[in-house]
């Protein structure tokens, strides 16, 4: 269940956004590489364990055959000896005297040892200062280990008899006095000493062994692998003794030469193992503090590495016994140093992430060095990461994403409040005279640093996930500027509204400032300064670092996307502006259009005199490429108010009234103005609504679907019920002008009929 439960959060954490549904192919494919490579390494595992298994099961039974061999022999020695015994007369007193011989040889060769002991001991001494003056070559250095050795078996041989003895006593050893008076204690005592310095000796060699081998010092390569060797035959004796005497203990102590010796177990050769640790450790360790200081040159830092397992393979391979294994030896201790090296890092929270990227990166050109070395990733176990590339790769963008994250919702949460307080310091005039919010650079200049971040990784999965990050951070803000703008718009324009007359002034300011910044974001401008737009730099600076199949595929759509989206809000804006513009200023005069005070009034040179105002107010402050899109919403906005007034209380059109007369007055009024903009002409073109709508008001009553299907065929989207409330204001109106324009509609639009949406907004 926990495991359920483990898997479910990964995958909320890999898939929090709908955009991350694109990513399930890559992740499967991934999850798909991780797992052919761990059944890689387990079946190379189960291998390696199944040999050593099937070997291990050979030796125990081949042991257990010689071990019951032996058993047999020496029943049938033990047997002899018995029946020998029987058959010989005076056995006992010849056995006697045989025994006696033999430990009088025995105390006559320990003897001679002991008062020879200090002489032998002051020779090694004198040859180990000798060795003291030429560290890098030490002659003596097997002569002396011989030396050592016979001393040290001596002590053993004397020490083991003194214990063996009727009179055993751990003060006894220490009252036994040579003729100079020295005790025997005072010359083991010195001989540990000396075994102290010659440990000394071997050790300098073991931690300098590369360099040894580097300076082409083969002979003292080979006089320190011929001590180890001999260290460890040596070892592996005391330890089959030790077994023996476990096992068979009284057996084995009937036959002298199985007891003589060395008795314990001195690990030379796991001290040379232990050398090649501390050497690499130490490097590594000092590695460690450079990498902390700069991870970017990790290159750098591990030459040594390779330079030191180079060296084993090229020079000291041949110096030491095949069965040691040395290369592979050196091998495994530096990959497992490396392993934990490397996670170390992985695994330290509170590192920056240029860490994660350097530990990653560094995986692949490890095993590619390796692999100059003779060695495969399957066979360098554990893997030098754990294999969790994959998830420092993730954790890195992560790192970076929540940078974005974080800072683009700290400039969001600041610009909501400043929005909603209506703060009028929020948004400044830019060098080019234009309203923008104080934001909108550091939005983008926040989008630069963390693109140049990204590209420092040099990797494209790393560039993708973070440049795909940056494009839902600009759709999540467009968002939150329609939600915020609707909001505000519902104040003055929704079911309950407030007539604030500073706070419209406010928000249309607003509105400037934001329709400013999304046309900034998008506008390259080419015949002017030459200046690119913020988008288009964005695109110039993560085309070099995305994947391929990213620049291809999802770039392009997702520039369309924001690119439309930037579009859609800079249009909102205008298009609310003007509306504000009707709601202020204008709805007292529109509410009289139509009735009988609009024969005499001029309301529509009004109307054309305050967008002048407007506009010397504002069109300065607009974005060039929003000065038409003024134009255009004030065109399309007056005319859809101008055709919503036949619903004014008291629009009545009579068949005496010079009605047609009074629109003409208006429209020339209202095109005098237009024309004088380059989109005059389009303008005057899409108020010829307003010819329809007369139409409707002058045509013979039996007419008026007809003249009704010409409407819906120019304008596809007019509704019904407002040519309900047109027919309504004409003072013949009858209910069966009605029924016939209702079931014309019902027959349908034709195919030809054209779309033009400013209909549709005339309700």
């Amino acid at each position: 269940m926990g495991d359920v439960e483990s898997a479910t959060v990964k995958l909320a954490e890999l898939l929090r956004h709908p955009e991350d549904l694109d990513k399930i192919p890559a992740l499967k494919a991934e999850f798909m590489r991780k797992k052919a490579a761990v059944d890689g390494q387990l079946r190379h595992g189960l291998k390696e364990q199944l040999e050593l298994t099937q070997s291990g099961m050979s030796s125990i039974t081949e042991g257990q055959r010689t071990v019951n061999l032996i058993k047999e022999e020496m029943m049938k020695i033990d047997k002899l000896c018995a029946e020998a015994q029987n058959m010989i007369q005076d056995f006992p007193h010849i056995n006697l005297v045989a025994q006696t011989h033999k430990n009088f040889e025995s105390v006559e060769k320990m003897r001679n040892d002991i008062e020879t002991f200090e002489e032998r001991l002051e020779s090694l001494e004198l040859l180990l200062a000798q060795d003291d003056e030429d560290p890098a070559n030490q002659p003596h250095l097997l002569q002396i280990h011989y030396g050592l050795t016979q001393l040290r078996d001596i002590r053993d041989e004397a020490i083991d008899q003194i214990k063996n003895s009727e009179e055993s006593s751990t003060e006894l050893i220490d009252n036994l006095t040579l003729e100079n008076g020295v005790t025997v204690q005072d010359l083991f005592t010195r001989l540990d000493d000396v075994v102290d310095w010659f440990d000394k000796h071997i050790g300098e060699a073991c931690i300098n062994l590369i360099e040894l081998v580097q300076t082409g010092n083969d002979g003292m390569v080979v006089r320190l692998a011929v001590i180890v060797e001999e260290e460890e035959k040596t070892d592996k004796k005391v330890k089959a003794l030790q077994d023996a005497q476990k096992e068979f203990k009284d057996l084995a102590s009937r036959f002298k030469s199985i007891t003589q010796g060395p008795k314990e177990i001195r690990g030379y050769k796991d001290k040379f193992i232990t050398s090649i640790e501390y050497v690499c450790k130490a490097q590594m360790d000092e590695t460690r503090e450079k990498f902390v200081d700069d991870p970017d040159k990790i290159d750098k830092y591990f030459k040594w590495y390779f330079n030191n397992l180079n060296t084993v393979k090229l020079g000291m391979v041949s110096l030491m016994p095949k069965k040691w294994k040395i290369f592979e030896t050196y091998t495994n201790i530096y990959h497992k140093q490396m392993h934990d090296f490397l996670m170390s890092f992985a695994e330290d929270e509170t590192l920056g992430p240029q860490f994660l990227l350097a530990v990653s990166n560094w995986v692949d050109k490890y095993y590619a060095k390796m692999e100059k070395l003779g060695f495969s990733e399957e066979q360098l176990q554990p893997h030098v990461i754990d294999n969790r590339s994959a998830e420092l790769i993730r954790t890195y963008r992560q790192i970076i994403i929540q940078a974005v994250d974080q800072f683009m919702d700290r400039i969001n949460a600041q610009d909501r409040k400043s929005f909603l307080d209506q703060d009028r310091t929020a948004y400044e005039i830019n060098p080019d005279g234009v309203f923008q919010t104080r934001s909108l650079g550091d939005v983008w200049a926040l989008f630069s640093q963390n693109i140049g971040v990204a590209a420092s990784s040099q990797r494209p999965d790393v560039a993708d996930g973070v440049v795909d990050s940056m494009f839902r951070a600009l759709t999540s803000r467009q968002r939150i500027w329609t939600q915020l703008i609707d909001e505000e718009k519902a104040k003055y324009m929704g079911p309950n509204p407030t007539l604030d007359g500073e706070g419209v002034a406010v928000f249309q300011e607003w509105l400037v400032a934001i329709a400013n910044d999304q046309i900034i974001c998008i506008d390259d401008d080419t015949e002017g300064s030459g200046r690119a737009s913020f988008l288009s730099v964005f695109e110039r600076e993560v085309t070099p670092i995305v994947s391929q199949d990213y620049m291809i595929d999802k770039l392009p759509k997702h520039i369309d996307e924001v690119k439309n989206g930037y579009i859609d809000i800079s249009s909102r804006c205008i298009s609310i502006f003007c509306e504000l513009i009707f709601l202020t200023d204008f709805k007292p005069i529109l509410s009289k259009f139509f009735t009988p005070e609009w024969y005499t009034r001029t309301d529509m040179a009004s109307i054309i005199m305050t967008f002048r105002d407007y506009l010397s107010d504002f069109a300065d402050q607009l974005h060039r490429s929003l000065r038409d899109l003024i134009i255009d919403s004030l065109a399309d906005e007056l005319l859809i108010q101008y055709l919503c007034a036949v619903r004014n209380k008291g629009a009545k059109f009579r068949r005496s009234d010079q009605f047609a007369a009074k629109m003409k007055d208006d429209l020339l009024t209202a095109f005098e103005f237009f024309r004088a903009y380059p989109q005059g002409i389009e303008i005057t073109q899409r108020w010829r609504a307003v010819e329809y709508f007369l139409a409707l008001l002058e045509c013979d009553k039996s007419q008026v679907q007809f003249r009704f299907e010409d409407f819906k065929r120019a304008y596809k989207d007019v509704h019904v019920s407002w040519v309900e409330a047109v027919l309504r204001s004409r003072d013949d109106f009858e209910r069966s002008m009605l029924v016939a324009v209702k079931a014309k509609a019902a027959e349908g639009v034709a195919e030809d009929a054209l779309v033009d949406p400013i209909m549709g907004r005339v309700k």
